[in-house]
C-alpha cells in the first residue's frame, strides 16, 4: 500500500524496491528533471538535481538494495559468528572446547540465556558501572547512558541480569517495536529505573545498528526526508524506525490497522509507558540515550513529543545523551529542537569520539541538507574532551583528513596494547577489537564507532563539560 504523505509539507523519498540495474545507471547520468512517480524517487517538487546529489541518491539506493539482497545470509553469518564466539567463551577457550568436544561434554550456548553475548558485547565484555563515579558527579548520567547504550545490544535476559545484578537497579522491560515500512519489528529499546533515596530516574535506551542487521543498515542508508510543518526536514529512515505510520504520518494516537489492535511502535509505546511510570512519583525524571542509530532515535523521540505538544513529558525530561549519533535533520529542525530544549532547560549532549565515521553522516554540504545541533563533546584518542560546535572533518570523506586519520588509527592500535597498563585492567582490549583496530588502518573511523571508546570517554574524560552553565 502506498504511503499517504499528506502529513508532510515537502518530501524527498527514495524507493529502492523496484529499481533495476539500468535505473541505477539512469540516476547517475540522467540530465533531465526528476519527475514525481519514477521508480526510484518520489518528491513533492519537480526539480533538476546536480551530479553530486545524484551520486548520493545512487549510493543510498545501492546500499539499501545490497542490504536487502544479503539480509538473510548476513543474519545467518552474524548468528553463526556469535554462536561460535559464545561457544568458545562457554567452554573457557578453544583448547578446552576441543577437549570437551572429544569427551562429549561441550557446553552449548543458549541464545536466549543471560550469559549469551552479542557481537558488540563480546568486543567489550564490561558489565559493571564505574564505582568511582557517584550519583552526584556531573558525568554520572553520561557514564550510565554509555553503559545502557552498550547493554541495549544484548538479549532481554542478559540486559535484565546486568541491570538487576550488576547495577542494582530496576529492570522495566525490553521491547521489539514495529516498523510499518519494513513490515516487521526492527526497533529495540529497554527501560530501567535508577532509584536511590534522593533521586528517581528512568532511562530509555534505544538499540543502535547491529553489525549483521540488514534492516537497521537500510534505515541508516535511507537518505529520504520528510518536512514536517513548523519542525523542519527529518531523516525518513529514522522516522520510520521510531514509529511513523505508513498511511497516517504522526497522529496523536496510534491508529488501528484493519480493525486490529495497533502493533506497538516505539514512540507511542514508550510515550505511554513514561506517562504511566512518571505519574507514580512527582519527583521522577527520565533520560533518553542511544548509540549510533539508537542515538538518532533518542533525539528524535523528544522532537515528536514537542510536535504533539506533550509539554508535561518534556518538562520531566532530564537529559538526552547520544553516542556516535548520525545527523537527523536540517538546520530548521535543529533550530526547532534547540528552542524546545532550551525553554525546558533540557541538556542534550552529543558525544563524538575521534574519527568515528557515523557522526559525519549523512553529509553536511550543498548536495544534502543534514545538520548537527546541540552540545557536541568531542573526545580525542587520549580521551581528552572539548566542547565544539562541530567535530573535526565534519564529512567523513574529507580529503584533508585522510592522512591524519590514518596516523591516528595507528596510535589507537598501539594504545590497544598499552591502555591496560596506563589506565587499569578494566580498559584492556580483547583480540576481536584489536582486529578491528588493524582494519582501521585501511578504513579509519570504523573501529572508532565501537561502544568501547564511548564508555572509556565518559569514564576517563573530564566531568566538567557536563556541568550546566550558570
Amino acid at each position: 500500500m502506498a504511503c499517504n504523505k499528506s502529513f508532510s509539507s515537502n518530501y524527498f523519498l527514495l524507493t529502492p524496491e523496484e529499481v533495476g540495474f539500468f535505473d541505477l545507471i539512469h540516476i547517475l547520468f540522467s540530465t533531465t528533471k526528476f519527475k514525481e512517480g519514477n521508480k526510484f524517487l518520489d518528491m513533492s517538487k519537480v526539480e533538476e538535481i546536480n551530479f553530486r546529489r545524484r551520486w548520493f541518491i545512487f549510493l543510498s539506493i545501492l546500499g539499501q538494495k545490497f542490504m536487502q539482497f544479503v539480509s538473510k545470509p548476513l543474519s545467518e553469518l552474524g548468528s553463526g559468528i556469535e554462536v561460535a564466539l559464545n561457544l568458545i567463551a562457554s567452554n573457557r577457550n578453544v583448547f578446552v572446547l576441543m577437549l570437551n568436544f572429544l569427551r562429549g561434554r561441550a557446553v552449548k550456548p543458549d541464545k536466549t540465556s543471560a550469559t549469551f553475548l552479542s557481537f558488540i558485547g563480546i568486543i567489550d565484555k564490561r558489565v559493571e558501572l564505574d564505582s568511582s563515579i557517584k550519583h552526584d558527579d556531573a558525568n554520572y548520567h553520561a557514564a550510565l547512558s554509555a553503559m545502557a547504550s552498550k547493554a541495549s545490544y544484548e538479549n532481554s535476559a542478559c540486559i535484565e541480569t546486568i541491570v538487576k545484578n550488576h547495577w542494582k537497579m530496576e529492570f522495566l522491560g525490553f521491547y521489539d517495536f514495529w516498523n510499518d515500512y519494513q513490515g516487521k519489528a526492527t526497533t529495540q529499546a529497554f527501560l530501567l529505573r535508577d532509584k536511590t533515596c534522593d533521586q528517581d530516574t528512568i532511562v530509555v535506551a534505544f538499540r543502535g545498528t547491529e553489525p549483521f542487521d540488514a534492516d537497521a543498515w537500510c534505515s541508516d542508508f535511507d537518505f529520504s526526508w520528510y518536512e514536517l510543518y513548523g519542525v523542519g526536514k527529518i531523516h525518513g529512515g529514522f522516522m520510520k524506525a521510531l514509529g511513523l505510520h505508513k498511511n497516517d504520518g504522526w497522529p496523536k494516537e496510534e491508529v488501528k490497522q484493519d480493525g486490529n489492535p495497533p502493533r506497538p511502535r516505539a514512540y507511542y509505546a514508550i510515550r505511554d509507558m513514561l506517562n504511566k511510570l512518571l505519574k507514580q512519583n512527582d519527583e521522577s525524571r527520565y533520560i533518553v540515550t542511544g548509540h549510533s542509530l539508537g542515538g538518532a532515535l533518542a533525539i528524535l523521540f523528544p522532537a515528536i513529543l514537542a510536535m504533539h505538544d506533550e509539554a508535561w513529558l518534556l518538562e520531566r525530561l532530564k537529559g538526552v545523551y547520544t553516542f556516535g549519533q548520525p545527523r537527523v535533520g536540517d538546520e530548521k529542525f535543529g533550530e526547532f529542537m534547540e528552542k524546545q530544549l532550551k525553554e525546558r532547560r533540557v541538556p542534550y549532549f552529543r558525544i563524538v569520539y575521534g574519527n568515528d565515521m557515523v557522526p559525519r553522516l549523512p553529509f553536511d554540504d550543498n548536495a544534502l541538507m543534514y545538520k548537527h545541533f546541540g552540545t557536541c563533546l568531542y573526545y580525542n584518542r587520549h580521551y581528552e574532551v572539548k566542547i565544539v560546535e562541530e567535530e573535526p572533518y565534519r564529512n567523513y570523506f574529507s580529503p584533508l583528513g585522510a592522512i591524519p586519520k590514518m596516523i591516528n588509527a595507528f596510535w589507537e592500535l598501539f594504545r590497544s596494547f598499552t591502555i591496560s597498563y596506563t589506565k587499569g585492567s578494566g580498559y584492556k582490549e580483547g583480540w576481536l577489537l584489536i582486529i578491528f583496530r588493524i582494519i582501521g588502518l585501511v578504513l579509519p573511523g570504523a573501529p572508532a564507532h565501537s561502544t568501547q571508546d564511548y564508555v572509556n570517554a565518559t569514564r576517563l574524560g573530564s566531568s566538567d563539560v557536563f556541568v550546566p552553565p550558570k
